[in-house]
Order: structure tokens, then C-alpha cells, then sequence
């Protein structure tokens, strides 16, 4: 197996090894990529050609799968991830507050990290919450009935872990 000066494995070998694991896989694609970010925390620009080398697709394909997916990212998350809710019930209960906090106390834009790497936000379109909105998600745990103050209490604890 190729290795890096670091020791760890090449970002070309292991795409090659989770998509010929996923070779035989309808449509392979997504759980191709959903692995590499599993392995990677992201899925990196470099990971594009051998995708479309390996699956027969143009890399127009593979980044526009990517891009169109929220849940793929080029750059890895930061410790702590903070998933807002947008949709309907969560934006008429005051989720536009909540991300609006994020950026005002935390400095993080939505689909950004902070720039020391400890927060990441990101927006989705339902948690499944609706009743208890506005919503949102600390690194996968749902909570509802957020305001700002809870929702830095929840990031702040997170952070400390």
C-alpha cells in the first residue's frame, strides 16, 4: 500500500480501495463517497479524478454529486458540528435567530468552520422536530426549542468535551 511521508495512507489509494469494495454496488457512487468522508472527514478535491477514473464518470459528475449533497464536505468539520433547521416550522419559530447567533457570538457562517477548527454549522431543511421548533442538532443530538442562550450552552459544552 502507497503511504505518505506522515505514515498515513494516499488520499488516491484509499478512494481506489473504498470504491473497489463498492464496485459491484448499484449505483456506487454515493456510498463511494459517503465512505471516503467517513474516512477523510471530507471528501477532498483530489478525490474527484480517481472517482471519475475509477467509476467511468466525468469529473463534472463526481463535483456535481458532491456539491449537490449537503452532507459532503471539501474541508473537514471542526470538533463540534451545530446543524440548524430551516425548513418552514423551525424558520416561523425563529431559526433565522439562531444562525444569525451563530455568526454574531460564535463567528461561524453557515457551511463554515471557525477558523481554530472547534465549530462547524451547517443548515438542513428538517429534523423531523417540527412541534418542538426551531431545532437543531449539536454533533448528531437533537434538540428543540432552542433559543440563543440554549444554543450556546449546548455548543459551549460540547466544545468542552
Amino acid at each position: 500500500m502507497k503511504r505518505t511521508t506522515t505514515g498515513e495512507t494516499s488520499v488516491a489509494t484509499l478512494v481506489r480501495e473504498i470504491a473497489a469494495d463498492h464496485r459491484d454496488h448499484r449505483g456506487p457512487l454515493l456510498p463511494i463517497l459517503h465512505a471516503v468522508q467517513e474516512r477523510l472527514g471530507c471528501v477532498p478535491a483530489e478525490a474527484v479524478p480517481v472517482l471519475a477514473e475509477e467509476l467511468n464518470l466525468s469529473r463534472a459528475d463526481v463535483h456535481g454529486v458532491i456539491t449537490f449533497y449537503h452532507d459532503f464536505r471539501s474541508e473537514p468539520a471542526g470538533r463540534t458540528t451545530v446543524r440548524v433547521c430551516r425548513a418552514e416550522a423551525c424558520q416561523a419559530l425563529g431559526a433565522s435567530r439562531l444562525v444569525a447567533h451563530l455568526q454574531d457570538r460564535h463567528g461561524v457562517q453557515l457551511g463554515d468552520a471557525t477558523d481554530d477548527g472547534t465549530l462547524t454549522a451547517e443548515q438542513v431543511f428538517c429534523l423531523g422536530n417540527c412541534a418542538l421548533g426551531p431545532s437543531a442538532q449539536v454533533d448528531g443530538r437533537l434538540y428543540g426549542r432552542l433559543d440563543e442562550a440554549r444554543l450556546s450552552a449546548l455548543i459551549d459544552s460540547a466544545v468542552t468535551r
